[in-house]
């Protein structure tokens, strides 16, 4: 739906901005003195009005290599009190949502009326005096030495070859320090018609990016390009947000509006390392360009009034997409009563018969000095293939065995995502998977013979792959719901950490009736070796920073922590630090997890022993009892 009315948007401003040159007979001197642009900066709120929508917004976007400023930036935009408005919106849902419909009624008149009219006047043709000031203006201009900017200096250069004025506008336009934006000034400064300027500067603006986008895909280029596309990551890393529908609308409002840093060089680059598919990222960028053209030729052409105006109609077109929509209330896949278990999907699809999915984007999560890579990885199942918080896929790995030329073996991975997946829609879910490789001390290298097959295959795919796929698969890790003050205690290392990213969606990121009605606390201990390799901080930092009384968060980290005894800090050392608390929770029924590789558990088993001896405890019959009240979860690999 948005992209047939950013189509009709952008039709209208190309006839519109085609009848700028014959609507004033002093276009020409117009033209002579607009050899400068600078475009008019409007900074607009953000699209986000619910604090739920805010926080969503905040969870899916990443910028690993600077984590602590960005997620800096991001406490300080999403300040809130969430518990104080959940109710309130809970109450008022109905009502506010007809008086925001009204609203964005009001508002698209309002704009559209606005915009009109600011083209209107800005063609009519000036009054007497003004045409006198503008023609002595014109002739000191001509009369003076002419100061030219870098794009006319350019067009110059090519004059020289004797090239034609549409080719030498076609590669200015191509080139990135000038790109569209430059370019159609320049094509105006030339003398060219806009129906002949603005065509020539979208064509030379994309021809490169098309190209750009799968060399990109080439390790060595990457390398190379590591400068420029971390700087691009920074500056187009909200591109990623929410559905595929937000993330084109987003993308050409980040291509079409000429601010510094922005353009179709630099959306190109931030969509491929935001996994945004080929094809969906072409069709946004050359929006974004078409509309930058409107915008440069209502500028040029009809002065400040006339930019103003394109920069609305493209702000409402865009933004639309965000604000008109109400905050979906996630109760459409939920059992009835919500916490009804009964009818938990399990085994749904088989070895034989596996389900294919197809990924959306796969983006590697974690920092350079982090020990390994881990990946974040989104497969689209089109709503075929639901699942609960805590359970399993099953991927089938492509090929055969070396040894007996059999398929592949299934290998199971924790869902990281809530039911209703990282866009909420209910069609996606995403795993989070470490890269296993194997150093070999004779080679120096990691052998490749004896990489892990499954995880080095969902780290390597792109945009559009197959993923064959069984499950879901397991009940043992699923949330007990039914009683809203339930305490759960999460412990991970490493992708262990994916059901309770699952659970922490659900439980605070979503609109969900779990959500809603939770009082409990849930307390996330996550191990991992460094800093650089924390998953999802950014998440769990506001979520925390919002539910301070719900949410607890403590992390060990190995290489850089010390344990009471002066050792590396694991994660049972950590646990060990609030025995107390976590004791005193679960002898009140509070629910405990473990995920992650299954070499933690003895030292995790031998610490609750060692704490619970030294409290008089039994700890076999202690365990026991847990077990058998269901408060005892376990899934290790």
């Amino acid at each position: 739906m948005i992209r047939c009315k950013l189509s009709i948007l952008l039709t209208l401003l190309l006839t519109s901005s085609s009848t700028y040159a014959f609507t004033s007979s002093t276009s020409s001197s117009r033209i002579g003195l607009t050899t400068r642009v600078t475009p008019t900066v409007v900074v607009s709120p953000s699209p986000f009005s619910t604090p739920k929508q805010q926080l969503f917004a905040a969870t899916t976007s990443y910028d690993e290599t600077n984590k602590k400023s960005f997620r800096k930036q991001l406490q300080n935009a999403f300040k809130f009190n969430n518990k104080t408005l959940q109710n309130k919106e809970v109450e008022g849902e109905k009502k506010s949502f007809s008086k925001r419909k009204m609203a964005m009624k009001m508002l698209s008149k309002a704009a559209i009326a606005f915009s009109i009219l600011l083209l209107t006047t800005s063609t009519f043709a000036p009054s007497a005096t003004a045409a006198k000031k503008t023609a002595a203006v014109a002739e000191t201009a001509t009369a003076a030495a002419e100061h030219l900017h870098v794009g006319q200096k350019v067009a110059n250069y090519f004059r020289s070859f004797g090239l034609p004025d549409v080719a030498i506008l076609a590669i200015i336009s191509a080139m990135p320090v000038i790109e569209l934006r430059g370019a159609v000034p320049v094509g105006l400064w030339m003398g060219l018609p806009i129906t002949t300027v603005l065509p020539a500067c979208v064509m030379g603006n994309m021809v490169p990016i098309v190209p750009l986008l799968f060399l990109l895909k080439n390790e060595g280029l990457k390398k190379l390009m590591k400068p420029i596309l971390d700087r691009a990551e920074k500056k187009s890393s909200s591109l990623g947000v929410g559905t595929l529908d937000k993330q084109w609308a987003s993308l050409a409002a980040f291509v079409g509006i000429p601010l510094p840093g922005t353009g179709a060089w630099t959306g190109a680059m931030g969509a491929f390392l935001l996994g945004m598919p080929t094809g969906l990222a072409l069709s946004s960028i050359f929006a974004g360009v078409v509309s930058a053209g409107c915008i440069m030729s209502a500028i040029t052409l009809a002065g400040k009034k006339g930019g103003i105006a394109a920069l609305a109609i493209l702000a409402l077109f865009t933004g639309k997409e965000f604000l008109s929509s109400k905050e979906e209330k996630q109760d459409f896949l939920e059992a009835d009563p919500y916490w009804d278990q009964s009818a938990v999907p399990v085994n749904v699809y088989k070895n034989k018969a596996p389900f294919v999915g197809k990924v959306v984007s796969t983006k590697r999560i974690v920092g350079p000095q982090a020990t390994g890579e881990t990946c974040h990885i989104v497969i689209d199942h089109e709503g075929n293939f639901p699942y609960w918080e805590g359970q399993s896929w099953g991927v089938m790995p492509p090929g055969t065995r070396e040894k007996d030329g059999k398929p592949h073996a299934v290998r199971l991975y924790s869902i990281a995502s809530s039911r209703y997946g990282d866009d909420m829609t209910g069609k996606t879910g995403s795993l989070c998977v470490r890269r296993a490789t194997y150093w070999c001390p004779e080679l120096k290298a990691d052998d490749p013979a004896k990489k892990g097959i499954c995880s080095n295959f969902l780290c390597d795919t792109q945009p559009g792959a197959e993923v064959m796929m069984t499950g879901p698969a397991g009940k043992v890790m699923l949330m007990p719901e039914e009683d809203p003050s339930t305490d759960y205690i999460m412990v991970a290392t490493g992708t262990g950490i994916a059901p309770y990213r699952g659970f922490i969606r659900r439980l605070f990121t979503e609109n969900t009736p779990a959500g809603n009605a939770y009082k409990g606390q849930a307390w996330l201990f996550l191990g991992v070796a460094n800093s650089d390799a924390l998953l999802y901080d950014d998440e769990w930092q506001i979520v925390k920073e919002n539910y301070p009384d719900n949410f607890r968060l403590d992390y060990a980290l190995s290489r850089e922590q010390e344990n009471k005894k002066g050792g590396k800090m694991y994660i049972q050392d950590k646990v060990e630090e609030y025995a107390d608390e976590v004791f005193d929770k679960l002898s009140n029924g509070a629910h405990i997890y473990f995920c992650g590789l299954k070499g933690m558990m003895p030292g995790i088993q031998d610490m609750l022993k060692g704490v619970a001896e030294s409290k008089g405890l039994d700890y076999d019959e202690w365990l026991k009892g847990l077990k058998k009240s269901k408060q005892w979860h376990v899934e290790v690999y």
